[in-house]
């Protein structure tokens, strides 16, 4: 009797781990599924999902513009060996000049539009289509591209679904809890106007009920007229802070800036550590917001 009662221990324990142990062991790289992403944010996204069950690759490194940025062959390589590509999908430069490039390189790469179920809004003339592709800045259009992404984690690991779809759930949590903190943040400021040099906060600006103005014409330095126009719009609306990226050259900010007495302030859209960056970031829009 103790002989049986101890074999069936040793099935249930092993049906237990049988269970537990694909989405608990540490994987090696070579137990890792490749994925890659266009930008730093997607990064959090996807490792929030996928945890030690993925290695990321990611295109468009910091402090690069995703307008001008072109891989490097080591980029490509790591495209070349991987099982998924998460591409934004929502017009960025660098996925409409380098996508065919990279799907090229893997035949059977699995690309994930990341912008599917997401209602894009105008922007500048520039972009393609017309339509604003800086879909990540607004943590309601975040949740969306993190369901997605776990989609297709799942539809390429069907086996590790509870394991993905756990962490996806933790982590619209966190995106959950930052959007009521912004609009806490935000409340009673509805309708002010803040300053940037590239427009990427638009839809930031929509979820919050505040209003983005750009330096930028056209994805271009603006000429002296524009500067002074962007110089008047700016004190009309009682503006004393512009914004800037760490992607840009700022030198037409700073001679706005010195024109109305002003800052400069410097928000980065394509920062790694998604959810406290948008944090951090929306504190100084906070602040400098037209009084």
């Amino acid at each position: 009797m103790a002989k049986t009662r101890l074999a069936c221990l040793v099935i249930i324990a092993a049906l237990v781990l049988a269970i537990l142990l694909p989405g608990c062991l540490q994987q090696t790289d070579e137990d890792r599924i490749g994925v890659a992403v266009t930008i730093m944010p997607q990064k959090e996204m996807v490792e929030a999902i996928g945890g030690d069950r993925i290695k990321v690759t990611v295109m468009v490194p910091p402090n690069a513009s995703p307008h001008t940025y072109s891989p490097i062959p080591s980029q490509m390589a790591a495209v070349a060996e991987a099982r998924l590509y998460f591409k934004v999908g929502s017009g960025v430069e660098f996925e409409i000049g380098h996508m065919d490039e990279i799907t090229a390189q893997n035949k059977a790469l699995e690309v994930v539009d990341c912008s599917q179920g997401i209602a894009l809004i105008e922007g500048d003339e520039h972009e393609e289509g017309g339509k604003d592709p800086h879909i990540w800045l607004s943590p309601a259009n975040a949740k969306q591209m993190v369901r997605n992404m776990c989609e297709g984690l799942v539809n390429v690991d069907q086996a590790n679904k509870n394991y993905y779809e756990g962490r996806r759930d933790a982590y619209l949590a966190r995106l959950d809890q930052l959007d009521l903190e912004l609009k806490e943040l935000f409340k009673g400021k509805e309708g002010s106007s803040f300053l940037v040099y590239h427009p990427a906060w638009a839809y930031f600006a929509k979820d919050y009920g505040i209003n983005e103005l750009a330096i930028e014409e056209a994805g271009k330095r603006p000429g002296p007229a524009g500067v002074v126009a962007v110089v008047n719009q700016a004190r009309e609306n009682g503006i004393r802070v512009v914004f800037v990226s760490p992607q840009f050259d700022s030198s037409s900010a700073k001679t706005i800036a010195e024109e109305i007495g002003g800052t400069v302030v410097s928000v980065d859209p394509l920062a790694e550590n998604y959810i406290d960056n948008l944090r951090t970031v929306a504190g100084k829009l906070a602040q400098g917001l037209a009084q």
